[in-house]
């Protein structure tokens, strides 16, 4: 089949989730005789292929409320020209997009982050629209994806459809203990020694709250953290000023070099999780498929994802008190680890994801533009957003 991807940032993925998924569900897609088209945002430049996929580079209004609906637009008019034979759209705010591609007789799946619309960059407006497009976008897809079991109970109760529930995945790095310690050494760290968190500077992934919980502990050893804010603001801003003064805490910025980023989920005495809304977080799969002891923020979706392999926090003041346990507790600590490694390589894995993928795509293509016989919410849903 011709499949397209789009509504992300594109490939090589140097961005988020939803960019690592689109590499790895198209790599594999590639590897079961697929032709693959990867929709790409300026200014990522590249060749013209990557990992056998095909990408096609296209503009985008740099401005945050704009720059996924703008880029989604030129990608659908693109795909509509290019007639694939199914397509895959990543983020319910192109749910416009969705809906005219569908008209044109094209089969569309929707993989929705159903929460989206809750980030904290997203007020007044902007959480509007994410209300009316995620209600909209699932109604005009072929197909609806959602990343977990619990996303899927949300997504499937609140509009009163039955999605189709694929996770994400991770692929682990082995490294030896000399290729470790040389990946770490000219950074300062040492093995076990040293914490860590990756994630972008936003609210709702708690970077400032876990720095503020670990300056209350007693902790001997540094807080390393991975992490930018894509249109950096008053959060990322407390982020720095937070670490000001504090000699244990080294904010490092973005970390593009892949191998040294598993360096450092393999090597971290805990790995501490503030992801508070979505379902299957990728960097927590990373961190759980290299071994890293996860040091996380209680909630239904980051319970789900680690089968319950972790410690939890539940506001900035556990996270002190978490932090001296996993450095008292090295074996416990050793051994989460180890189970949250063990769930990672026998539940989240690509190769399965892109088979769930390809057989997702197959009955899409074989059903062709025939509407979806979801049913349609009932007024009262429709009301209520």
């Amino acid at each position: 089949m011709k499949i397209a991807l789009m509504g992300t940032r594109g490939v090589p993925a140097r961005y988020g989730g939803f960019e690592t998924a689109v590499e790895e569900i198209g790599a594999g897609l590639v590897e079961l005789g697929h032709e693959v088209t990867v929709y790409c945002r300026k200014p990522q430049a590249g060749p013209e292929s990557y990992r056998g996929m095909r990408r096609v580079v296209l503009p985008a209004l740099h401005r945050r409320a704009l720059e996924t609906l703008s880029h989604g637009g030129v990608s659908a008019l693109h795909a509509l020209r290019d007639r694939p034979d199914v397509a895959v759209v990543f983020n319910a705010a192109n749910a416009p997009w969705v809906a005219a591609m569908r008209a044109a007789r094209l089969p569309v799946a929707l993989h929705i982050d159903g929460n989206d619309g809750k980030r904290a960059k997203w007020k007044g407006a902007g959480q509007r629209y994410y209300a009316v497009a995620t209600r909209w976008g699932v109604h005009a897809a072929s197909e609806v994806i959602v990343d977990s079991g619990a996303m899927k109970a949300e997504t499937d109760a609140h509009y009163g459809v039955d999605s189709t529930l694929i996770a994400y995945g991770a692929t682990r790095t082995a490294l030896s203990d000399l290729e470790l310690g040389t990946l770490l050494s000219p950074l300062g760290l040492t093995p076990d020694r040293y914490h860590l968190i990756v994630a972008r500077f936003e609210p709702e992934n708690q970077v400032c709250e876990m720095i503020r919980g670990f300056q209350k502990s007693g902790s001997r050893l540094p807080l390393v953290v991975v992490g930018f804010a894509g249109y950096p603001g008053a959060y990322s801003a407390s982020i720095e000023e937070e670490a000001t003064g504090d000699d244990r805490i080294r904010l490092l910025g973005a970390v593009w070099d892949q191998r040294l980023l598993d360096a450092l989920f393999t090597g971290c005495t805990s790995y501490l999780h503030g992801h508070s809304l979505g379902g299957t977080n990728p960097s927590l799969l990373r961190a759980m498929v290299h071994g890293a002891p996860v040091v996380g923020y209680e909630c239904v979706y980051n319970r789900e994802t680690t089968g319950g392999a972790a410690l939890w926090f539940t506001d900035p003041g556990c996270v002190g008190t978490q932090v001296e346990r996993a450095e008292a507790e090295r074996s416990m600590m050793r051994e989460l680890g180890a189970r949250g490694r063990a769930r990672a390589e026998l539940q989240y894995r690509w190769s399965d994801i892109a088979l769930q993928y390809d057989e997702m795509l197959r009955r899409l293509a074989a059903r062709g533009a025939v509407p979806s016989e979801r049913p349609e919410p009932a007024t009262s849903e429709l009301q209520r957003g």
